[in-house]
């Protein structure tokens, strides 16, 4: 119904203004079609500015029958707060006219009309603004003088200014509004000629953020009236919260004008089911009335309440019934500012009992008759009868108990302030301007006899002064003032009283943005534990866990997922887990990286100790064997068989057992070089002796036989050696073509365990190492087939058989070598190794000198020649 009457209003006041009227055969004229009987304050001047107040908070619907005229909108319910307002601007005005250095010889007027809180009557007043009152206008053959206005201050209300300024703005009149926040408002090619001195909702909304963003709230609810103020900061909410990634909406939902119970129902319900802690409400006052009436009824309490400017200093929210569920409410309120003199001024307020007599439509009446709870004659039928009384002009505004007078929280009468002074101003500096200097066509001035609109637009938009709390007034390209707000907080203190407590402020600066300033032990909060209240959809993410969006919720809403092996996440709410170096490894907590564990044989640990102790030992045994045979060196048995060749195979078994040591310890690239170069030299020139030797057992055998002694002069001392050699370069050949060609090298492995880098030196050519080996498994086997052949010879030459039982022992732990190398990772495959050359080595040793030592030691009578011969002994 209210949408549909404000529709028929505007189209009424469109048809009366554009209608054309009568005409006079003497003299032309126009004559309005109807006059609009509108609350207002008038006061008569050179020039006149115009302002828009809400003095009234609703209005009476007429009968709309049209079997007669529409009776005009009569407005109800007083409202105090905009009264003042009214009476602000009607001060800055006064004090202009006092002040001799602004705007000097010219006295300034106003005319002031309530809207009513009603979109229709703001329109029509809009318009009795723009074009004037009189009721009949005769027509000059020269059209001379100001506008009806110069500028208006107003409207309160952003969609009121939005239809205002779609018209009014045609004619580039001025506007400046001291409370419509709507961002729709900055678009300069649909309103020119606007200003404001309240900051945009667009920087509202970016407070609010850093505010959410300050206390940690992520999950907020959102509610806001259904007008361009509430839907353009729904949108712009909802925009940037995503692009800041301060947080998600846990519902936004749009509050009904008037008292919809069935709507404001469900919303509060969706207020009680939310997990949400913390709602923003973008609202009226009016809007807020009907909500928390129903927030009452259900008992909606542990919710933290964010308030806009529009209700943040709202009185009639106020109330010791809205204690446990307002208290502690923050907002942002408009900067608070001070205004000398504006009580004594306000004060002096007195009705003209001569000029209001008939005039119902006065406001400073309509405020007396409020304050006082009086009417002035005639008052209304049965008025005196139901104990009214009458208005006498007596009446003392001083002993009143009124929040009108109150002037220690002006706020956006600040701005009612503001906006007078700098249309004021930019007056000022247009009537200065010195001809032939002026900034339009032809270098000329403005002047008041031949004022466009638009040539003030020109100089508000220059204007830059400073008031006297101290505030730089200025706008910018689109008309916005430079933005600033303070942050409340709604304290209860003994007694049921309220007190609006200012706990810092946020701002906007050209060099460093946005400023947001708190003082936390301000802050009541309205809840037992005294702190902040926790709203969030997820908890927070502690540092190695990545974020896992829940599908088909907002983003804020989460799963917190640990970070894979070898990722971290050093931050809270990380979103992804980030892979640590080559060289690091996840901890535990997979919120660092640490260096990785680095894997080798190594000499102190239990194995490599093992390891090393056999080599020493199977060292000294060789050792102590050398010397024995050395001691013994004249005796048969050492004697038997080429002592040298004895010597010469205990040498590279000690050689055997320490190359091993190669193996253990930290690879680096001359012990990768050396340690298979030394095993294969080591081994081959061992086996090459042990195959020597076999040749001479077998040489030895057929020499004995009738015919054979020709065959030993091949196998003489000499000829031995040089075998010996010439087999052992081979082997040292194929070392060099292989560390020459692709050298072995050290190498961090992760491939066997992602957390640890096992240390292992790299063949370099697998082919060299296979011929490397080869070569010795050549060597072993012919040693090996060479003394099987031999095993059956007389006992004189039983020595076949012990080098039949070694390259046994030897071939079987180098076959077993090869899969158990290849399966074995790290270190363990040097183990394999180091473990088959010491056991290679140690049967070698025990198989070929273990029995000589025995009879050398144990069995000193058998060392002798005959015995050795095998004669003087007999065989049991």
């Amino acid at each position: 119904m209210g949408a549909f009457f404000d529709t028929y209003l505007m189209v009424f006041i469109l048809l009366s203004f554009t209608q054309p009227v009568s005409s006079s055969s003497v003299s032309p004229s126009c004559k309005l079609r109807r006059q609009f009987h509108l609350n207002g304050m008038h006061k008569a001047g050179d020039v006149v500015l115009g302002g828009l107040f809400e003095v009234h908070y609703s209005f009476e619907y007429p009968e709309l029958t049209y079997t007669s005229e529409p009776s005009q909108p009569r407005c109800q319910g007083f409202d105090i707060l905009g009264f003042r307002h009214a009476q602000t601007m009607a001060f800055a005005v006064n004090e202009i006219n006092r002040n001799s250095n602004l705007l000097p010889n010219l006295t300034l007027g106003y005319s002031l009309y309530d809207n009513c809180a009603t979109l229709g009557i703001a329109f029509r007043a809009a318009m009795s603004l723009a074009s004037g009152q009189e009721e009949q206008i005769v027509l000059e053959e020269t059209c001379v003088g100001a506008p009806p206005v110069l500028g208006i201050v107003g409207d309160a209300y952003s969609t009121f200014t939005i239809a205002m300024s779609s018209v009014i703005g045609l004619y580039k009149l001025p506007i400046v509004s001291y409370f419509s926040t709507c961002p729709c408002l900055s678009n300069r090619q649909r309103f020119p000629s606007f200003f404001r001195t309240i900051p945009s909702d667009t920087f509202q909304v970016q407070a609010m953020i850093q505010i959410l963003k300050y206390f940690g709230w992520t999950w907020v609810g959102l509610l806001v009236s259904d007008d361009d103020y509430g839907l353009n900061v729904a949108r712009s909410l909802q925009s940037d919260l995503a692009q800041s990634g301060g947080g998600c909406l846990a519902y936004s939902m749009v509050l009904p004008w008037g008292n919809d119970s069935a709507a404001i129902q469900r919303i509060v319900d969706l207020i009680k089911r939310s997990t949400a802690h913390v709602v923003i409400v973008f609202a009226h006052e009016s809007n807020m009335i009907y909500l928390m009436e129903e927030v009452i009824r259900q008992n909606v309490t542990g919710r933290q309440w964010i308030a806009s400017e529009a209700w943040i200093a709202s009185t009639l929210l106020q109330t010791p019934r809205l204690r446990p569920y307002l208290g502690g409410t923050i907002g942002i309120a408009i900067r608070r500012g001070e205004i000398p003199g504006l009580q004594d001024f306000l004060l002096r307020i007195h009705p003209d009992l001569n000029a209001n007599k008939t005039n119902e439509n006065d406001m400073e009446r309509q405020f007396w008759e409020h304050t006082f709870q009086c009417k002035y004659p005639p008052p209304p039928a049965g008025w005196l009868e139901a104990g009214g009384a009458l208005c006498t002009g007596d009446e003392q505004l001083e002993n009143v108990e009124t929040e009108f007078l109150d002037v220690s929280n002006l706020r956006p009468e600040y701005n009612v302030y503001k906006a007078v002074y700098a249309l004021a101003y930019a007056l000022d500096d247009m009537l200065q301007c010195v001809p032939g200097r002026g900034p339009f066509s032809g270098s000329s001035c403005a002047t008041l006899q031949r004022l466009e609109p638009w040539q003030l637009v020109y100089y508000l938009q220059k204007v830059n002064f400073t008031t006297s709390f101290g505030d730089r007034v200025s706008f910018d390209e689109n008309g916005d003032a430079l933005p600033i707000y303070d942050i409340m907080n709604w304290h209860w203190l003994p007694g049921e009283r309220i007190k609006v407590q200012n706990v810092g402020d946020v701002k906007r600066s050209a060099f460093k943005g946005e400023e947001l300033t708190i003082d936390e032990d301000k802050i009541f909060w309205n809840f037992e534990s005294k702190q902040p209240p926790r709203s969030v959809c997820s908890e927070s993410c502690p540092p190695g866990t990545r974020m896992a969006r829940k599908k088909g919720e907002p983003e804020c809403c989460f799963n917190c997922i640990p970070c894979s092996d070898g990722k971290i996440s050093n931050k809270t709410d990380s979103t992804e887990c980030i892979s640590c170096p080559d060289d690091f490894w996840s901890n535990l907590q997979r919120d660092n990286c640490v260096p990785k564990k680095t894997e080798f044989l190594s000499y102190h640990e239990p194995l490599g100790i093992c390891l090393t102790t056999s080599s020493l030992l199977g060292t000294l045994i060789c050792a102590v064997v050398l010397g024995i045979f050395i001691y013994h060196r004249s005796t048969p048995v050492v004697r038997a068989n080429n002592s040298e060749l004895s010597f010469l195979l205990l040498v590279s078994l000690k050689l055997c057992f320490l190359c091993s040591l190669l193996f253990i310890g930290r690879p680096r690239l001359w012990t990768c070089q050396l340690r298979h170069a030394a095993f294969g030299i080591s081994f081959v020139l061992c086996v090459s002796c042990i195959l020597v030797k076999t040749m001479v057992v077998l040489a030895v055998f057929k020499a004995s036989k009738p015919g054979g002694g020709a065959s030993l002069k091949w196998f003489g001392a000499l000829q031995q050696r040089g075998t010996v050699l010439g087999l052992t370069s081979i082997q040292a050949a194929i070392c060099t073509t292989w560390l020459v060609s692709a050298s072995p090298s050290p190498h961090k492995n992760t491939q066997y365990h992602n957390d640890k880098i096992v240390y292992e030196c790299v063949v370099g050519s697998t082919v060299g190492f296979a011929v490397l080996l080869g070569y010795i498994g050549l060597l072993a086997i012919l040693s090996f087939l060479l003394a099987f052949l031999a095993r059956n010879l007389p006992d004189n030459f039983n020595e076949a058989k012990f080098i039949t039982f070694s390259m046994l022992i030897f071939c079987a732990v180098w076959v077993a070598f090869v899969p158990a190398y290849v399966n074995s990772p790290g270190k363990y495959a040097d183990a394999v190794e180091v473990f088959a050359i010491l056991a290679s080595s140690l049967g070698l040793l025990v198989a070929l000198f273990g029995p000589k030592c025995y009879i050398i030691l144990l069995r000193p009578e058998r060392n002798t020649k005959k015995a050795i011969m095998g004669r003087g002994t007999t065989k049991p």
